[in-house]
């Protein structure tokens, strides 16, 4: 039985363990010592401060979008009066560990205490630099918003904070907050807390369907071969902004089933027909073996070669914001 989740069988959970149509996650002891021990990783900053930027408005009503950039894949998506975040990571480090494991080089661009009211979050699956128990425990006791997660995730959460307000949903559901339905999507990753639990919690990208704006959060995915988003284009026709992780990619042979890099994020963008794009998940934790702005450096290469408007796909630094106002399909 799964520690976190008790369901009936379905065609992603034997009643034991989730799982997708394509394998990821699945490497051993044996690949994770031959990466550790032939790694050749580059060396980050050990610190790098952040710009000032503006802070956030406390509200953007109507159908316009703004994006406020926390750090890794922790964004602040404000549109129709309602305010959410994505992944929240406030912690140093994202690891079970106060003195060990990917410790951040960058703050989080807007201080917890900061930010305006919070209504709901999402959180995609249970790696620590995703499914944070600090943070989430800190949101709580401040801002009691609703948190949207895949089945099994909480049981963690709930562990960690008794008085959250908890929905969890499997692929295809939805809930509803207001004017907005979240609904869980498939994408090609796994889960686990520990060496013990994999895969005992489903993950999931999630499509925030607004009153005009369908917003599609890829909290973590491998491309392998563009299933999930061929699938998600095929139930919804269009998706008007994403969000999509370009990094934490290297080296290749190990990362290649759980975590896209910059082109096959440029694919998964030609995929959804050019929607306004926030590339994430790099630059705050060295989880992998690339240079800290290479994701970005290759994103910039794939669009030029591609004939991609930047403008279109952007990355932000910690604290920035883009507003949508008028959000413009690009077909």
């Amino acid at each position: 039985m799964s520690r976190y989740y008790s369901g009936p069988p379905s065609d992603h959970f034997d009643g034991e363990r989730f799982f997708g149509p394509q394998r990821s996650g699945g490497k051993g002891l044996g690949s994770l010592l031959k990466w550790q021990l032939g790694s050749k990783r580059a060396k980050w900053p050990r610190w790098i401060d952040n710009a000032s930027h503006p802070p956030p408005r406390e509200r953007v009503d109507g159908n316009a979008v703004q994006l406020t950039m926390i750090g890794h894949v922790s964004v602040l998506i404000q549109t129709a009066g309602i305010n959410i975040l994505t992944d929240p990571v406030w912690s140093d480090r994202a690891s079970p560990f106060q003195l060990a494991g990917p410790k951040r080089v960058r703050a989080p661009g807007i201080a917890l205490d900061d930010l305006p009211p919070i209504d709901l979050v999402l959180v995609s699956h249970n790696h620590y630099d995703h499914l944070d128990t600090t943070t989430l425990d800190r949101l709580v006791r401040r801002f009691d918003p609703e948190i949207v997660t895949p089945l099994g995730n909480g049981t963690i959460i709930r562990k960690a904070t008794p008085d959250a307000r908890i929905v969890e949903i499997d692929w295809d559901e939805t809930m509803t907050h207001g004017p907005l339905r979240i609904e869980a999507e498939p994408v090609n990753h796994w889960s686990a807390r520990w060496s013990t639990d994999r895969n005992e919690a489903l993950w999931a990208g999630m499509t925030i369907h607004a009153p005009a704006r369908r917003i599609f959060f890829n909290g973590d995915s491998g491309y392998a071969g563009g299933w999930w988003v061929d699938r998600l284009m095929q139930k919804h026709g269009t998706i008007d902004v994403s969000l999509c992780p370009i990094g934490a990619y290297e080296p290749r042979w190990f990362m290649k089933d759980a975590h896209m890099d910059p082109d096959e994020a440029v694919e998964v963008y030609k995929t959804m027909k050019g929607p306004m794009t926030l590339g994430f998940h790099w630059g705050v934790f060295q989880l992998t073996d690339e240079p800290i702005n290479e994701p970005k450096e290759r994103l910039m290469a794939a669009l030029a070669r591609e004939g991609i408007d930047p403008a279109r796909f952007r990355t932000l630094e910690p604290g920035e914001s883009w507003t949508l106002s008028d959000v413009a399909r690009n077909i």
